[in-house]
C-alpha cells in the first residue's frame, strides 16, 4: 500500500484523534443492541509463498492457499475484486473453500469506483452485486474506495451512488480527498450522508495521511485499515490504542469491527494480526474472534541430536 507511505516516520504522531462529538448522537439516536460483538481480523492477500512453513503448514500448495488462510483469520480485504468482476463459479469457490464464519469484504471494481460517475448509466454496479452475492453469509463488508482526486465538489454522484446500490449488500465508503477531513459544512455532509444510508465510513490509520484516520462512526459496523510499518515499534503502541478505542465503542453499542493489517509486501501482516488478536482479546474477552498462529516447523527426518 503506497498511499501515506513515508521514507521516515520518526516525526509522526501516531495518536488517535479524539472521539468526535458526533459520534455520541450517532450512539445515542441509533439506540444500538448491546448484542453479541464481531471483531474480524484480517489480511490484505492470502496469495503468499513465503507464509508457506511459518504461517500456512509446511507444503501448502497454491491451490489451497486460500483454504489455509481462512483458518488463521476469519476475514479478507479481497482487492481481486477491485481489477474485475467475478464469475459465479469463482465466487462459489470462494465461498466454499472457507469456513462458515468467514467474511470477504470485497472491493468496488475501479471500473465503477474510478468511473466520472460511479457507474450512472450502466449494468457494472448490478452485474458485481449480482456475483458478489453468490457469496452467501459469507459475504461481509464491501467497500468502495474513491480516487484521490474525488472531493467534497463531486458528492453528489456518490450521493446518487447510494440512492440506486442495493440495499441487500453492505456498503463502506473509503474517500481520501483532504477535502473530505476539513471542517466544513460540504464534509459534514459527507458523513451524514453516509449514516442516513447506513454505510460505514472506512478509517485509515497510515502514517502520511493523519487525516484519514477521522474516527467517525456512521453504521453499526466499521472498517479499519492500520498500515504498520515492518513492525516497527510504534505498530505494536498504536495496535494497544486502537484496543481501547474499539472497546469504547462495543461499550457504546457498536456490533461489528473489520480491522485489516497492511504491512509492506504483506509478508509481516500474519505477526501484526496476531498481536492485535492477543492484545484485542484481553480487552475484549467478550467478542467473537479469532486471530492468526504461526505454524510449527516438522521436525527434521533422520535428525538424532
Amino acid at each position: 500500500m503506497e498511499f501515506g507511505k513515508l521514507a521516515s516516520i520518526e516525526a509522526v504522531q501516531f495518536e488517535l484523534a479524539s472521539e468526535p462529538i458526533q459520534n455520541q448522537s450517532f450512539f445515542a439516536n441509533q439506540a444500538l443492541q448491546s448484542t453479541q460483538k464481531y471483531l474480524y481480523l484480517g489480511a490484505t492477500g492470502y496469495h503468499m509463498k513465503p507464509w508457506v512453513g511459518s504461517w500456512y503448514p509446511a507444503g501448502t500448495p497454491a491451490k489451497a492457499y486460500l483454504e489455509a488462510y481462512a483458518k488463521q483469520f476469519n476475514t479478507l480485504e479481497h482487492n481481486t475484486t477491485h481489477y474485475r468482476i467475478p464469475d459465479l463459479d469463482l465466487v462459489a469457490r470462494w465461498r466454499d473453500e472457507t469456513p462458515p464464519d468467514f467474511r470477504f469484504c470485497a472491493k468496488i471494481p475501479q471500473i465503477i469506483s474510478h468511473s466520472a460517475r460511479l457507474g450512472e448509466g450502466n449494468s457494472l454496479v448490478w452485474q458485481f452485486c449480482e456475483a458478489i452475492a453468490g457469496l452467501d453469509n459469507r459475504l461481509g463488508w464491501c467497500f468502495m474506495q474513491l480516487p484521490p482526486d474525488f472531493s467534497v465538489q463531486k458528492l453528489i454522484f456518490l450521493e446518487r451512488f447510494l440512492h440506486s446500490f442495493p440495499k441487500h449488500i453492505p456498503l463502506a465508503i473509503e474517500v481520501r480527498h483532504p477535502s473530505f477531513f476539513e471542517e466544513s459544512l460540504e464534509a459534514e455532509d459527507y458523513f451524514q450522508l453516509l449514516q442516513n444510508q447506513g454505510v460505514a465510513a472506512v478509517i485509515t490509520d497510515v502514517a502520511g495521511r493523519r487525516d484519514v484516520c477521522h474516527m467517525r462512526v456512521t453504521a453499526p459496523v466499521t472498517l479499519i485499515r492500520f498500515v504498520g510499518n515492518n513492525l516497527h515499534a510504534t505498530d505494536y503502541s498504536r495496535i494497544n490504542e486502537w484496543a481501547l478505542r474499539i472497546k469504547y465503542w462495543f461499550e457504546q453499542g457498536l456490533q461489528s469491527v473489520y480491522f485489516f493489517g497492511h504491512e509492506p509486501d504483506n509478508l509481516q501482516a500474519p505477526a501484526l494480526c496476531a498481536y492485535a488478536h492477543k492484545t484485542f482479546r484481553a480487552l475484549m474477552p467478550e467478542a467473537i474472534m479469532r486471530g492468526p498462529k504461526a505454524c510449527v516447523p516438522p521436525p527434521q527426518q533422520g535428525a538424532l541430536f
